[in-house]
């Protein structure tokens, strides 16, 4: 459905749906190296959900996917925190797009159109993001992007690494140099043919092969391996490189790092344009993967005064270049089902080439998609079903697992039927039962599906969980098929039920008394846990991380909230209402918290785990800033400073910033012109100043 045409309550729906999607994908892409789908869906996702932020703010989530980088560090790296997070870019799509990150600098900036402002342009490299420091001219460490503000060390393996280099002369005492590791075309298929002949795992395309190629736990595998690196940006400087963005690459080069050719200093949008098509005309020859070019404003100090939003600087933008489209056979449609019950549909594809990638599977979403029509009935395809047997287009943009764009009516079998999606799990046999206003099929069975079963524990043991060591995903799932695990609370019983020695696990290669021991010393630590981690690990749908921690800085015990969530009923009472007055928790994350709360076998679950916790109550902050926790209205014209900014120095501060005044408001700033928002702070007595009071106040921040 067009997001013009949505309610608020389908738009809240479709912001928890869209939240859910793009979490995982990025824990895919990001922390895997294994992503599930294709850039261009990922990226028509992301903008999907900005459209309906924009059209709903107030409907915005505190787990938003424009909140979030990256994904989280994987197991057996050290840890390395970024002393300046590693952002991502916001992307444009087509000129208009363009013209309207133009626009916005120059609003933001208070500049005239006429005014001079000059960006850069860069091929935006496809490989894996990387940042490396430099203290007095040594190379000290390296690290991914993570979830951009911890990041894996992978020093070892960067030093491997032909073009990165490990002493630089006449640079800054402190340097934190940030580029994109990459392989290229010619390596990748010179890689894949080695890999092969060994009996090795083959790559999917470059990107994967570069990712993980870096990303091994044994740098001598690294150092087989032909990466590359493209030096691009900055993090921590202990001097400034430069006063633009193009003389600081230009000093980059000058101390020894790869910088892009195509790099360019453009004094428009139409020039930046230009330069976009002629990339794309040599894209195809480069030798490398690029996926889009990437515009920046070149003046640092602008950059400065721009800053950031919560995960991408406002002074770039990426330009991505379309989808890429083949055809091929549909020769089966499996159904997976997923951590929340959902049943997912999977296109087995005759394996076919898409811009350079052997792809056999596709993303076919749900049943309405299948079918030719979108969740509420209307047509797309211009109503084409899917059928076994179909010759289907598909559309890709660099990933592995693309989606069907088409069908080709024509080329039908004679015999090709209707799909007739399951109504029945194909894993425990339980109803799958579509709720209105879904677009997902959902197992019923809960923790009895072992799908679901298997998926909710992995969770469970997550980083953002109960990140036990030595406890991960695979353990998990060879721990449930054995038998020894099926709920969280039989993790914590394993020491009492199997004892120290634990002779069925010491058994098993890679385990002995000591590893066992250590095993289970790490589950014992982990029966102290915060409310909010606690809450996030049990997997409740709709409840990220931010979620967790909205419920549990509400709440503050376990008691609290578990003795709420046991009154309250989905859309009416006391109970209710208090849950759903949480800033960021809305009608469809209660009704899921509270229904998880009221099955039977997951209440018994849940207790039973709890039983086996000392469960940590919520701390609250303490902060010197004077407007911290306050909520601030802006409203008239701000004279010393654009709205913008004085929203994003609020924010900064730990104040929240509304659209609107209501009883909740603490500080109304009022320039000249302010109307009815001041008269309403007025008649509820709100404090109201001036912006020149306004900055007297922060200022002793």
């Amino acid at each position: 459905m067009a997001v013009a045409d949505l309610t608020e309550a389908q738009a809240r729906q479709e912001l928890a749906r869209l939240a859910g999607t793009l979490a995982a994908a990025n824990t895919a892409y990001h922390r895997d190296d294994d992503p599930d789908i294709s850039d261009a869906e990922y990226d028509a996702f992301k903008h999907r959900n900005a459209e309906i932020e924009a059209r709903f703010p107030a409907l915005k989530r505190k787990d938003s996917p424009s909140e979030q980088v990256g994904g989280a560090v994987a197991e057996g790296f050290g840890k390395i925190q970024h002393a300046v997070r590693m952002l991502s870019l916001g992307n444009a799509f087509d000129d208009a797009d363009v013209a309207d990150f133009d626009q916005r600098i120059r609003k933001y900036l208070g500049l005239a159109g006429g005014a001079p402002l000059t960006y850069t342009a860069e091929p935006k490299i496809d490989g894996l993001s990387l940042s490396l420091r430099y203290e007095g001219g040594a190379l000290v460490q390296a690290a991914t992007r993570g979830d951009g503000s911890v990041g894996e060390n992978v020093t070892a393996n960067a030093r491997t690494i032909a073009n990165i280099p490990t002493q630089l002369n006449g640079a800054p005492d402190v340097l934190e140099v940030r580029g994109e590791v990459y392989m290229s075309h010619a390596d990748f298929a010179a890689l894949n043919t080695r890999q092969a002949a060994a009996e090795q795992k083959t790559f999917a395309n470059p990107r994967n092969a570069a990712a993980g190629s870096l990303r091994q736990l044994d740098a001598q595998i690294t150092k087989s391996r032909p990466l590359r690196f493209f030096a691009y940006a900055w993090g921590e400087l202990s001097a400034p490189l430069a006063d633009t963005q193009s003389g600081a690459i230009s000093r980059l080069a000058a101390l020894g790092f790869a910088t892009n050719p195509l790099t360019k200093t453009c004094a428009s949008p139409q020039a930046l344009i230009a330069h976009y098509r002629d990339i794309e005309e040599q894209r195809a020859g480069l030798g490398y993967d690029i996926d889009g070019v990437v515009y920046k404003v070149d003046d640092l100090a602008l950059q400065s005064r721009l800053g950031f939003r919560s995960t991408t600087p406002r002074w770039a933008i990426a330009h991505k270049f379309p989808a890429e489209l083949a055809w091929t056979v549909l020769e089966a449609i499996d159904i997976q089902v997923g951590r929340t019950g959902a049943l997912s549909p999977v296109a087995r594809l005759r394996p076919v080439t898409v811009g350079g990638v052997v792809v056999s599977n596709a993303t076919l979403h749900n049943e309405d998609y299948i079918a030719g029509r979108d969740g509420n009935g209307a047509p797309i395809r211009e109503g084409r079903d899917v059928r076994v047997g179909d010759w289907v287009q598909i559309y890709r943009a660099g990933d592995v697992i693309p989606k069907i764009k088409d069908v080709d009516i024509a080329r039908r079998p004679a015999d090709a039927v209707p799909y007739a999606f399951p109504q029945i799990c194909p894993e425990c046999q339980s109803d799958a039962i579509r709720e209105e206003g879904d677009a997902i099929r959902r197992c019923s069975g809960g923790i009895i599906c072992p799908a679901q079963a298997v998926e909710k524990l992995k969770h469970f043991v997550s980083r953002a969980a109960f990140d036990i060591e030595g406890l991960g995903a695979k353990q998990v799932e060879q721990f449930y098929t054995d038998g020894w695990i099926a709920t969280p609370a039989d993790i914590f019983t394993l020491r009492a039920r199997f004892g120290v020695g634990m002779q069925q696990l010491k058994n098993r290669e890679g385990w002995g008394d000591k590893s066992a021991g250590n095993l289970f010393d790490a589950i014992d630590e982990k029966r102290t846990i915060p409310l909010a981690r606690l809450i996030f690990s049990l997997g409740i749908r709709h409840v990220g991380e931010s979620g967790a921690a909205l419920l549990a800085n509400h709440y503050g015990s376990w008691a609290g909230f578990e003795v709420a969530m046991t009154r309250a009923t989905v859309g009416k009472g006391a109970a209710w209402e208090d849950l759903i007055s949480i800033d960021g928790v809305g009608a469809v994350m209660a009704g899921s918290v509270i229904t998880t709360f009221q099955q039977d076998a997951e209440r018994a679950s849940i207790d039973q785990l709890v039983a086996q916790l000392d469960v940590q109550d919520t701390e609250q902050r303490v902060t010197d800033s004077p407007v911290a926790g306050k909520t601030v209205v802006f409203t008239g014209t701000l004279e010393q400073m654009t709205r913008a900014e004085a929203k994003a120095r609020a924010e900064a501060l730990g104040a929240k910033v509304l659209g609107s005044v209501s009883a909740k408001t603490d500080i109304l700033v009022a320039g000249p012109g302010a109307g009815s928002k001041a008269k309403k702070a007025t008649d509820l007595g709100i404090k109201t100043m001036d912006e020149a009071s306004w900055l007297a106040l922060i200022d002793t921040a």
